[in-house]
């Protein structure tokens, strides 16, 4: 006797096969349909400064690649802390993003009440740039070189003062581990911002300024201040009439300034992939690569992995600078 099938069983089958095709397809068959609403890329300070600059013009050329609006938010608070707790606690399905720079690792390096974890709850999306911070000094002082400005400290322990954006701060932390390499001691003198530390180098009352390209060269190449050395391993094309830290023998204090994109821990691989070419192919075009040589940085494509090393890399470096130089949170 045939055997006569109800209709309701037919819709059950079908959804059931249907089920089980999508079951075995490829992983990568989820993000194929990503983005499908537009992205948040939230910044941890005030419009104007590098993160933001940088998260804008990234954010036009994933826009552009991935046919969807990605939308710079500003959460200015300490050292981005809000914005990376809001970026943490975000789901992990690539609609939330975060720009972040060095700050990111010092900070966590001496504070233990951020409310996330610097690697555990993050992913690695991918690096936009790095860049020298700039050893600078009041005009007015003699010393032309750096191993002048060496020499003087070696005589006069704790007589120069330096000034950094804060307590914590990636000037602080570069400042101390180029301090270690010469063996020398000069005084902390935190602000609340670059802007007030620069002014109070141009007026003498503070002696060094270790800052970022974005925020100082412009003064050196106005004459306001002196430039004497840069903190990156190699001299940069950023100021390559400068000699490096490392060049000068101060071996060990070697700085990159990084800015890069962080996502929720747990993005999915193939998203995570697909966010790293989209960013990556940006930083080799031409346009890109200008742009960021005029801020003051070079584009850094690189892997997610491989961002992510440079992160456990440099929590590790800080926290062994901040042990030995007492740097502690307030």
């Amino acid at each position: 006797m045939k055997k006569i099938i109800k209709p309701e069983r037919i819709v059950q089958l079908s959804a059931a096969g249907i089920l089980a095709v999508v079951g075995t397809l490829p992983v990568s068959y989820a993000a194929d349909a990503y983005p499908a609403k537009p992205i948040t890329l939230i910044v941890g300070s005030s419009p104007g400064g590098s993160n933001d600059v940088f998260a804008r013009a990234i954010a036009k050329h994933m826009s552009d690649a991935l046919k969807q609006s990605v939308v710079v938010e500003n959460k200015p608070s300490g050292g981005g802390v809000l914005a990376n707790s809001l970026v943490a606690k975000a789901a992990p399905d690539g609609y939330t993003l975060g720009m972040v720079s060095s700050t990111f690792t010092t900070g966590a390096a001496i504070r233990t009440n951020l409310g996330y974890d610097a690697i555990k709850s993050f992913t690695p999306v991918a690096m936009i740039a790095q860049g020298p911070l700039l050893i600078t000094i009041n005009k007015d002082q003699p010393f032309k070189t750096i191993q002048e400005l060496v020499d003087y400290a070696h005589r006069n322990p704790g007589k120069l003062n330096y000034g950094t954006s804060g307590v914590g701060s990636i000037n602080q932390f570069s400042t101390e581990l180029f301090a270690q390499a010469a063996d020398i001691k000069m005084t902390h003198v935190p602000y609340k911002g670059m802007g007030p530390a620069t002014n109070d180098l141009i007026g003498g009352q503070i002696n060094v300024l270790v800052a970022s390209a974005p925020s100082i060269l412009g003064q050196v190449k106005s004459n306001n201040v002196r430039a004497l050395a840069v903190t990156t391993a190699q001299r940069s094309p950023v100021a390559p009439e400068l000699p490096s830290l490392e060049e000068a023998g101060y071996k060990g204090s070697a700085t990159d300034l990084w800015w890069g994109i962080l996502a929720p821990a747990s993005l999915p691989a193939d998203i995570t992939a697909r966010l790293n070419t989209v960013i990556n192919e940006a930083l080799k075009s031409e346009d890109m690569k200008a742009f960021l040589l005029k801020e003051g940085a070079e584009a850094a494509p690189m892997t997610s992995d491989g961002f992510g090393k440079v992160i456990a890399d440099e929590l590790a470096n800080w926290k062994a600078v901040a042990a030995k130089a007492g740097i502690q949170a307030e």
